[in-house]
This record gives structure tokens, C-alpha cells and sequence, in this order.
């Protein structure tokens, strides 16, 4: 199939070297990243400011900022000459990543209930790094990753999976939690209690990290890994935030609560 990339790129090798340098690209980013949370919080949220530009609503940023996520690999798989698509392992894999998209673009920004405005700049940055690591993940993943035959029984594959799927259920079911601390109409906030919760203050960012942790295990290639490390950086940062907020905030909140990994930080 004759496709856009094939007029942008002058073969097969040139986009690929483009998505390995992406890749290399999302890790500068991550360490850039790392260093710049040491001092400030990634604004949205508890965090937000107006310093960041004006505000958006909350449930039209989540829906817009992640929408492309979601749309930008969907053409990818079904407008391209997607040359590896048709293989077990990457529908596998594929099926992964759109799992998650599906449910954060398109289910999601639809149950928030209450929650601050993000501010312009958060929200912009956000569509931009989903336009960019979706057509990273999904374009390597659909033309170009070359898994054996036997890809989905290997070790690799098979724990990733296990690691992902666990990873997702957490995510969501700790959403579902917080979600329902607030009733409607209602926008402050309060201790979560249930699940990880109990264990930690931030269960649905260790949820999204064991997940893409999984997903980068199954995939076995940089660009799934860069994306984990960038996701490890940027949520166990947010963990670390929301734990000390909650500490400052509630004189009751558990002391024996960590902050993400449950007994031992």
C-alpha cells in the first residue's frame, strides 16, 4: 500500500533510524524530565497554576490531550502499508497499547467527576507527546518489529503480558476509587481507602507503570522501553508529590502508607 510515509521517507531504513532516534530522543526527555521534577510538579491537577496558561476544562482536556493516542495509530494500522501488522505477536502487542488508549481517550475523560482545570501548557504538552509516542509505538510496531514465530510463548512475552494485565486492573480499579470519593457535584478531596490504596498513596500511577513496564517486556524493543522509563520518571514523581500533599493536607492520613511501592517506598 502507497502511503504518506512512503513519500515522506526515501525507504524503509530512513523511518526506521527516525524512530530509533525518537526513541533516544524520549529518553533525553525523561532524564530532562527527572531533573526538572526535583524542583517542581508537572502542572495539572492539585497542581495546577494560572502561570501556565489559561485553564481548560478538566474533561476536555483529558478527551483531547489522549485522543490522539489513539487516532494517530489507528491510521497507522488501517491506512498504511502496515507491513508486520498481520503477525500474532505484534496484533498481540498492538491490542496492548489500544487496550489502554481506548479506555483513557475515549472512557475516562467521560467518568471524571469534579477536578481542577489543567492549564493550557499541561494540556498542549500532553496532545503533543500522545502524537508523538503514538505514532512512535505503533508505527515500529506495525512495519517494523520482526518477532520469531514462537515470539508469544517466550518468557519475555509471556511475563510482559502477565505484568501488563495486572498493571492495567490496578490502573483502573484505582480510577474507579478515587472517581468515587467524590459524589456528584462535589470537588475536594479526601483520603482514597481500598484496594492499593491501603498501601499506598499512589496506586493508579503504580498501576500505569507496572503496566507499561509489562508492555516494553513484551515488546523487547527501544521505543517500548523509552516509553516505560519516561512513564516510570514522570509517575513515580507524581506518587512521591501526591504522598507528601496528603501528608500535609490530612493529620489522620496513614502513616504507614508509602508513597509507591507498598512497604518499602
Amino acid at each position: 500500500m502507497t502511503d504518506i510515509f512512503t513519500e515522506l521517507f526515501g525507504s524503509d531504513a530512513e523511518e526506521l533510524y527516525l524512530l530509533d532516534c525518537m526513541s533516544y530522543i524520549m529518553l533525553f526527555m525523561a532524564g530532562a524530565t527527572f531533573l526538572t521534577l526535583l524542583f517542581e510538579n508537572v502542572p495539572y491537577g492539585r497542581y495546577a497554576s494560572s502561570k501556565y496558561g489559561f485553564p481548560v476544562n478538566v474533561k476536555f482536556a483529558w478527551f483531547v490531550q489522549e485522543l490522539p493516542a489513539f487516532v494517530v495509530p489507528l491510521y497507522l494500522v488501517l491506512g498504511t502499508s502496515a507491513a508486520q501488522s498481520s503477525q500474532l505477536p505484534n496484533r498481540l502487542i498492538i491490542a496492548m497499547y489500544f487496550c489502554h488508549y481506548v479506555q483513557r481517550s475515549l472512557i475516562y475523560p467521560f467518568l471524571i467527576r469534579g477536578g481542577k482545570s489543567t492549564p493550557f501548557f499541561s494540556f498542549a504538552l500532553a496532545f503533543v507527546f500522545c502524537v508523538y509516542n503514538g505514532y512512535m509505538q505503533i508505527r515500529h510496531l506495525s512495519h517494523f518489529a520482526e518477532y520469531p514465530a514462537d515470539w508469544v510463548t517466550h518468557p519475555f512475552f509471556i511475563s510482559g503480558a502477565v505484568l501488563w494485565f495486572v498493571g492495567f486492573l490496578i490502573n483502573v480499579h484505582s480510577d474507579h476509587i478515587l472517581r468515587n470519593l467524590r459524589k456528584p457535584g462535589e470537588t475536594g478531596y479526601k483520603i482514597p481507602v481500598g484496594g492499593l490504596f491501603e498501601y499506598i498513596s499512589g496506586a493508579n500511577f503504580l498501576g500505569e507503570i507496572v503496566e507499561w513496564s509489562g508492555f516494553a517486556l513484551a515488546a523487547h524493543s527501544i521505543q517500548s522501553a523509552a516509553f516505560a522509563i519516561f512513564t516510570l520518571i514522570v509517575l513515580s514523581s507524581r506518587a512521591v508529590a501526591h504522598h507528601r500533599w496528603y501528608l500535609e493536607k490530612f493529620e489522620d492520613y496513614p502513616k504507614s502508607r508509602k508513597a509507591l511501592i507498598p512497604f518499602v517506598y
